[in-house]
């Protein structure tokens, strides 16, 4: 390394992370990333299956905060981000109502990963690199990953994960900071996918349809990833969602009676429409899907020892709530003078 100035690390190459990591380098700070993934994304990643692909977390976001309207614009620009939908779909007394609420609504372009993939261009990404702990050392922090690897020294380590998975990493070093990931209880939930031989028609609604949201039930949300821009899913190719209680009692079950389960909760909601036979389906379970409560605060967390925390946990479960949480932790970093290696105080 001939930088004389020690490197940031983040850890966690989700929309937070990942915006974190560009608001330092675009500043001129040397930055890493390190995820346990094989590829940037978090909740916004995709899963291949055969030749389309499918998202069961993040399936779009709206644009409220100038600075992300602003950052959507220029996704757009580079053509990873697009309208969608343009008007949701909701169950009420079994029939399908149309709704638009005048907000626009945006997904990535052709896969909600390619918005990830664009951010992370040019960092030093280190897919594939579960950090298992932190070390404090006269040079600074140095980061020991599962396979026994020690990446570092690091002035300062961004961990932008969810609070219960980062309060292990900050515990033996931060006290404040474990506290603080304490107060941030996360939500599970169950996403299963279906791929059925026929589309899905509902009666009363239009033939393409994008999303259709229940009232009530284990299932919460339908999503077809046909509608989207940039998807070809021939034949239908859907994600269910399922409700954050029923995820929950259900933790520990199979993925395939998971999705089992949110299809027959499909059926249940639907009973005059004969479902598509289903060729393919499966499910997973997310475990840290969403803060259950947000503290009050900034919407990032800045340690004494150059230890910092960012994410949806610390401002709202909503995609432009973790690109803020992560960018305005970026920028505070950057208003910092760089920290020479020799010089970084031992704790």
């Amino acid at each position: 390394m001939t930088s004389t100035t020690a490197p940031h690390a983040v850890i966690g190459a989700g929309i937070a992370g990942l915006a974190c990591a560009r608001a330092l380098a675009d500043a001129g700070r040397d930055v890493v990333v390190l995820d346990k993934a094989r590829g940037p994304g978090g909740r916004m990643s995709s899963r291949r299956l055969g030749e389309t692909a499918i998202e069961l977390g993040a399936q779009g976001f709206r644009a409220s905060h100038p600075a992300f309207r602003a950052e959507v614009d220029a996704w757009r620009r580079a053509g990873v981000a697009a309208p969608w939908p343009a008007a949701l779909w909701r169950l009420e007394d079994g029939r399908p109502r149309r709704r638009t609420d005048g907000r626009p609504r945006f997904t990535g372009r052709p896969r909600m990963s390619a918005v990830t993939r664009h951010l992370a261009t040019g960092l030093d990404l280190r897919p594939g690199t579960r950090v298992e702990a932190l070390r404090r050392a006269a040079e600074g922090w140095r980061l020991v990953d599962a396979a026994g690897e020690v990446h570092g020294p690091f002035a300062t380590v961004v961990l932008a994960l969810p609070a219960p998975q980062a309060g292990r990493l900050v515990a033996p070093h931060d006290p404040g900071l474990a506290a603080a990931c304490r107060a941030v209880p996360q939500r599970a939930c169950w996403a299963a996918w279906a791929r059925l031989e026929a589309p899905l028609a509902l009666p009363g609604a239009e033939a393409d349809w994008p999303l259709l949201e229940l009232e009530t039930g284990p299932l919460r949300r339908v999503i077809r990833h046909g509608s989207k821009p940039g998807r070809a899913a021939r034949p239908e190719l859907l994600t269910l969602l399922a409700d954050l209680d029923w995820s929950e009692r259900h933790l520990e079950a199979a993925p395939e009676a998971m999705a089992d389960g949110l299809l027959e909760a499909l059926a249940a909601a639907l009973p005059d429409v004969a479902l598509p036979r289903v060729r393919a389906r499966g499910a997973h379970r997310w475990r840290y899907a969403e803060p259950a409560a947000i503290p009050p605060g900034e919407d990032f967390r800045l340690g004494e020892r150059g230890l910092a925390l960012c994410g949806d946990g610390w401002r709202g479960a909503r995609i432009e709530d973790a690109w803020l949480s992560g960018h305005h932790l970026g920028e505070a970093l950057c208003h910092r003078p760089p920290e020479p290696l020799a010089e970084i105080p031992r704790p």
